[in-house]
């Protein structure tokens, strides 16, 4: 008997696909300054890797890209042009450096018009025309999944564990940590990203903030680092 696959499956999928380290956004060439955390001693080892991934998904940029991807669902379900504009300027204002705001605007464009040309719908083809121009990328996947109906709850939950992925792929790659320390790392910090999914899909504006000075400093440190493989 032929299995059905059902619509939250289908919508699992979906986000799986949108979010895999092999979707065409670029998301390899950033680091969100964790190379210049490894560069100055912050992150060393698995144990402060975790610290300083922890700081960022609870404290910084992580959280922040949380709301601002469900805000940005929220209004493209609501069809609310005006404020998913407002939240886009919103996110790219909040980025704190030259290249920070490159990280997530280069994503956010990539990602939509892979996401347009993959999975083409009518709702996301006016989304794209509503937000020409930079793009964050937490707002970019927001939009998207609102336009396909996507549960919000599970997008946002998906975007804050991409997060993480990328960050702990970037480590592997900068840092003395290994593959099963990694792994094990990521598995430390998934129940955190569902807990703040959980709290976050229903927040709005008025919840965003951060606390991560020294990461935000570091990204303008790491504009000018002797060496380095990333791009933020």
């Amino acid at each position: 008997m032929r299995t059905r696959i059902t619509t939250s499956m289908t919508d699992a999928l979906r986000l799986m696909a949108w979010l895999s380290p092999t979707y065409p956004v670029g998301a390899f060439a950033y680091s969100h300054g964790l190379e210049w955390a490894v560069e100055c001693g912050d992150v060393r080892d698995a144990a402060t890797l975790a610290d300083w991934l922890s700081d960022v998904l609870e404290r910084g940029a992580g959280r922040n890209d949380m709301i601002l991807c469900a805000c940005a669902h929220r209004a493209v379900t609501a069809r609310d042009d005006a404020d998913l504009v407002a939240i886009n300027d919103l996110a790219l204002a909040l980025a704190p450096s030259r290249e920070l705001h490159l990280e997530t605007s280069q994503q956010g464009r990539s990602f939509l018009d892979a996401t347009l040309q993959a999975w083409p719908c009518p709702a996301l083809a006016e989304v794209s025309a509503r937000l020409e121009g930079r793009l964050a990328y937490p707002v970019a996947v927001g939009a998207a999944a609102g336009a396909h109906g996507v549960a919000r709850e599970a997008t946002v939950a998906a975007y804050g564990l991409a997060f993480v992925q990328n960050l702990v792929s970037a480590a592997l790659r900068v840092a003395p940590v290994g593959q099963s320390a990694g792994t094990a790392v990521l598995a430390s910090l998934t129940p955190r990203v569902a807990a703040l999914a959980e709290t976050l899909h229903a927040a709005d504006r008025d919840a965003l903030g951060s606390a991560t000075l020294r990461l935000d400093l570091g990204s303008f440190r790491h504009e000018t680092q002797y060496s380095r493989i990333f791009r933020s």
